[in-house]
This record gives C-alpha cells, structure tokens and sequence, in this order.
C-alpha cells in the first residue's frame, strides 16, 4: 500500500519552526505595507500542495491551470500573483507577490533549510597529510582527499567522494556520494550532486600513422560561486585553456561539458545536452533536454536552444533556436508547416510531379 503523500518528511529533510505569518510574508517577498497589516498570532508549521495543505501550512500557485485546486484548497495561506489574489477561497489568507514561485522557494527554504554540516573527519576517510581542511568542514566515511587539496569553511562531503591533489574549494561548498573531482577550483556554495565527474581529461587525440595519439590535457575547471553540478554530469578540464563554469549557472543530470567550454553567468544546461569542445556560452543562455553544439561555436547572451536541437554554427543574442540543424523558431516553423501542406496536397499538386504522380519525371536513357 503507497504511503500518504507528505511534503518534508522529517526522515528525510530537516525542518524549522513554527513561523509566524509576518516571517512567511516577508520571505514570500509580500510589499512592506502588506505586512504591515498582516494580523498577529498566525503560526505556521511548514509547506504543501494545493491539494493537501492544511490550515496550518503555506502553499503556492503560479500557473493558472491549478486554479481549480485553489478554489478547492484547505491551507491556511497561498504565494500568488496579486491579480490572483481575489481568488482565494474564505479561510485561506492570500500572500500576493510579483513572483510567487520565487516567494515559494524562499519560503519552503525558510520551513527546511539546508543541514548545516557536522565538523569533522570520519575516522573511515582518507585525508592526505599535505591537504587542508578546514576545522568547521564536514567528512563523511570513504573520502579521498589529496595533496594539497583545500577544503574551505562549512563544507561537506557526502560518503565516497573523491577531491584530487590540489583541488581547492571555497566555503560551503557541498560534494554528493561518489562524486569526484580534480583539477579544479570551485568557488563559494557550489553544489555538486552524486556521482558527478569534473576535472577529467577533455576527449583529445591526434591522428597518426600507428593510430591515435592522446593529446594531455593541460588546462583546470573552475567553477564560479553558486554553481549546481547535476547527478552523473561529466565537466572536462581543458585542454591547454580552461574550461569555466560561470557563477550561479544550473547543470542537470547527464550534461557533457567539453574541454575549454566557457560559459557565462546563470546559464542553464538541461539533462543530456551535450557542449562539444571550444563552445562559448555568454550570460544567461539556456540550452533545453539533449541538444547539442559543436565545437567552437558561440551562442549569444539570452539564447534560448530548445530540446535535441543540433547547434551548428553561432547564435546570436537574445535568439530562439529549435531544430537539428538548429536555426531560428520561426523559420523551423515554416518549414515545417510547409512540408505538411506538401504531405497533404495530391499527387498533381506537388510540384515537379509526374502525371501518374509516382515522382519526378526523368530524362530518357540515351541509350
């Protein structure tokens, strides 16, 4: 029999409170005189769907689909846009703000905030003689650090991750299970989740008479402040430049970033997609589930590539790409409004069609 649905199991997530409506606005991002005319005494216990809260806990809505749900919801109070706000049913006080999703994870960061990290060293860890480790850090058993290696304030690693000679990481930093990484310098609060490889060497070989000839890979990754590493994501190190993680960009499960990849601040790189060698990334580009770019290529500040695109040459600013190859959503889209039309029109219709409509018609053999 399936469990009941529970947000925050407290076997699994730490939690926080109870807090006081004001402490839930003010997180939410609720408008100074909002709060102001809040009421005293409410208190909340934690967060939930729409569907399940209860009076006492705090729920969200930011797309208009789940307007049903909310017209239906027993919590006692709901993020949402203030045009939205006169929809709240009776009992449930709205928590209006321009951007509720962005109130909402605020809000569920202030009921289950991150573990804090227990200082120490496991006695089942490796911690080689020349690495640092900062006293307030936290070594789960079966670590591996080497020489070194810096490990900075608060920062924890789960069981079985591997940090290579010379790595060094900025405060707060986390590390997931049998993650590893070498060759690199990793910023402030960067979180790299199970099973992540960075710092490997970058798919480099030239050809010779014999065979393939391995080109060594001289290069680092650095990674900015407040980077998310997806679980199973590979990051090669480059090959004689670097390979660069801007700050606070998101990578998701199984993405390949190749050698000397550079990329912006707060880009995105969703699960499967692929960065060949060489690409550019500039600030705020998305790259959307298993597309893919060459080699080389640049792709504008606010370039959007949509899912399984096949990037082929620059993009520029501000761009909608989609397609394999890729160019832009318009023109993709034209064309293929175009090929229907042509799969929908007979036989006669079509152009170059031969009268008995089985293809073009062809030159007679000269023979």
């Amino acid at each position: 029999m399936a469990a009941p649905p529970i947000t925050g199991d407290a076997r699994f997530f730490a939690r926080s409170g109870p807090h006081g409506i004001a402490a839930v606005a003010r997180a939410a991002g609720m408008a100074a005189e909002a709060l102001a005319a809040l009421p005293e005494g409410e208190v909340f216990t934690g967060v939930a769907p729409l569907q399940t809260a209860t009076s006492r806990e705090v729920s969200f809505l930011d797309n208009r689909r789940y307007l049903p749900a909310l017209a239906e919801t027993k919590a006692g109070a709901v993020i949402l846009h203030p045009d939205l706000a006169a929809r709240v049913p009776a009992g449930t006080r709205a928590l209006p703000t321009p951007e509720p999703y962005l109130g909402w994870a605020r809000v569920a960061a202030l009921f289950h905030p991150a573990p804090p990290a227990s200082p120490g060293i496991h006695p089942m860890a490796f911690v080689h003689p020349e690495a640092v480790v900062d006293a307030s850090a936290e070594i789960g058993p079966f670590c591996a650090i080497g020489a070194r290696a810096e490990i900075g304030p608060r920062c924890r690693l789960a069981p079985g991750a591997v940090i290579g000679d010379g790595v060094v990481m900025g405060a707060d930093c986390r590390v997931g299970a049998n993650a590893s990484i070498s060759h690199a310098l990793l910023g402030a609060r960067v979180y790299i989740y199970p099973g992540a490889r960075i710092g490997q060497d970058g798919f480099g070989f030239a050809t010779g008479p014999q065979g393939f000839v391995t080109v060594p890979q001289l290069g680092r990754v650095i990674i900015g402040d407040d980077v998310e590493v997806g679980a199973n994501t590979a990051i090669d190190r480059g090959s004689a430049q670097d390979t660069v993680i801007g700050a606070g960009s998101r990578l998701d499960n199984m993405v390949q970033i190749g050698h000397n990849v550079r990329m912006g601040r707060c880009c995105v790189i969703v699960a499967q997609a692929g960065l060949s060698g060489s690409v550019t990334l500039e600030d705020f580009v998305v790259i959307a589930a298993q597309a893919g770019i060459a080699g080389h290529f640049r792709v504008g500040a606010k370039s959007r590539i949509g899912a399984q695109a096949g990037v082929m040459t620059d993009v520029p600013a501000g761009a909608d790409w989609i397609g394999s190859p890729a160019q832009p959503v318009r023109e993709t889209f034209r064309q293929i409004a175009m090929l229907k039309r042509l799969g929908k029109a007979r036989p006669a219709d079509r152009p170059n069609a031969s009268a008995s409509g089985t293809g073009p018609e062809r030159q007679a053999d000269p023979d």
